[in-house]
């Protein structure tokens, strides 16, 4: 069964708030499989402002930071309410690499696959694949915690 999640009920389960909260619906997820996100990339971003404002590109340490929070919500609702309350970190990043430049006018298309979990240590380890407008833009690993 696949669920869709609203901005209200996406900031119930993520401690971020504008302008850090950089997920804005989920419209697919299956809980311990994989969880499809949306960010919707416009020109009023505050960090367009001051980052190479006569070619603004978003900075590619806040699409790790979508894709970590798009983890976080896909470890919430598989865990569901057993680990109610719990903030997720992330801890790792292997094999990133941007393929290209995201600019205002994009939609990130934020997707989170289940891989495995260490409960003992409260590990997931997620593989992350990040496309805007139908190229991929980035791949890598992820370890959250």
């Amino acid at each position: 069964m696949s669920i869709t999640l609203d901005i209200l009920q996406i900031q119930a389960f993520l401690p971020h708030r504008y302008p850090f909260l950089l997920v804005d619906k989920v419209i697919e997820c299956e809980p311990g499989i994989r969880l499809l996100g949306v960010k919707n990339v416009t020109y009023n971003e505050p960090f367009f402002q001051g980052h190479f404002p006569q070619k603004p590109i978003m900075p590619g340490v806040l699409i790790l930071e979508a894709l970590a929070q798009t983890t976080g919500l896909l470890a919430s609702e598989t865990a569901g309410d057993e680990l109610a309350g719990m903030i997720y970190y992330l801890v790792g990043i292997d094999k990133a690499k941007f393929k290209r430049p995201v600019v205002p006018g994009d939609q990130l298309m934020l997707e989170a696959k289940f891989i495995k979990s260490n409960v003992i240590y409260g590990r997931l380890n997620v593989v992350r694949k990040l496309t805007a407008n139908l190229s991929q833009v980035l791949k890598s690993d992820v370890q959250q915690w």
